[in-house]
């Protein structure tokens, strides 16, 4: 399958737009009391962003159902919990971030007291879209159950608390790959696993998509690591050169540039390959990883 970034452009922005319908729909209206904390949320929520884990929730769905609707809300959860993870991030006590899509960070434009109340409502959004979901009672304890543990110390807690104390240290290649699971392959992991929760798949698609999703999962945050050395700010919409400025641990500082490119195409070319079952229905989720690979080179 060629890879044809117009197309994949394409049905990103539809599903993008999508996303950005119901998100608006549903959050309170930024002139609503307590104003403040509400254009908080929005302003990094509605900054940009290319929704890729919302899209993975709804083309890994499309692999099986034609009708995307049973999927939208959950798609728009996760962008929720995404960017409460960005906000969060960006905060001075941890990255300390000025930019994050191109636009001024949370914490910059309303400080940070704010902005960690802005990341809170959106995580606590994200529990009330899964309880009002219209799914059989025991799935929805299921999902809401594994949500918590993947967003808490087992999960994107741990792995960026392992970063922060590895920060200006000497990294193992197993704590490094420890860091990035959790920090990052955790949500793309469960963009997937969800959507498959709610197709109701086989064990065997399902672990072939769990496998699908760790790869890019990787593959991702390695180009990130790439990206903050070669990118350009302007483009990548944030700061770069502040991994190597901070000493954070990262696949080139551990393995070096061309080593990490490298690893992340060979994830990628797994990740492909484990939905070749899927034939044309995996066209997109295709597409993507190879998007995720090409977009540092």
């Amino acid at each position: 399958m060629i890879y044809n970034n117009i197309l994949l452009k394409k049905d990103m922005k539809e599903k993008r737009e999508l996303i950005n319908i119901t998100l608006d729909r549903y959050l309170p209206r930024k002139d609503e009391y307590p104003r403040e904390v509400h254009k908080a949320m929005r302003h990094t929520l509605f900054a940009g962003g290319k929704r890729i884990r919302p899209y993975l929730t709804i083309r890994t769905y499309s692999l099986f159902h034609d009708n995307i609707e049973p999927v939208r809300l959950v798609a728009s959860a996760i962008e929720m919990l995404h960017t409460y993870t960005l906000i969060h991030d960006d905060l001075p006590a941890i990255d300390n971030d000025d930019y994050r899509r191109g636009k001024k960070t949370c914490h910059v434009v309303y400080g940070p007291g704010i902005a960690l109340l802005a990341g809170d409502s959106l995580l606590t959004y994200t529990f009330e879209i899964l309880s009002v979901l219209e799914l059989d009672s025991e799935l929805k304890m299921k999902m809401i159950r594994e949500l918590t543990k993947e967003v808490g110390v087992d999960g994107l807690i741990a792995g960026q608390m392992s970063d922060i104390i590895h920060e200006g240290k000497e990294v193992s290649k197993s704590e490094l790959k420890y860091i990035h699971d959790n920090k990052t392959g955790r949500l793309i992991d469960l963009s997937i696993r969800f959507a498959c929760y709610m197709a109701n798949t086989d064990a065997e698609h399902a672990r072939r998509l769990d496998k699908y999703g760790k790869n890019i999962g990787l593959a991702f945050q390695i180009t990130d690591d790439i990206l903050d050395i070669e990118g350009d700010s302007g483009k990548l919409g944030k700061t770069t050169g502040k991994d190597e400025k901070v000493k954070k641990a990262t696949y080139p500082a551990v393995y070096g540039i061309e080593n990490s490119r490298k690893m992340a195409f060979d994830l990628i070319e797994e990740a492909k390959e484990t939905l070749s079952v899927f034939g044309e229905k995996a066209e997109y989720l295709i597409m993507l990883a190879d998007f995720i690979y090409s977009r540092s080179f």
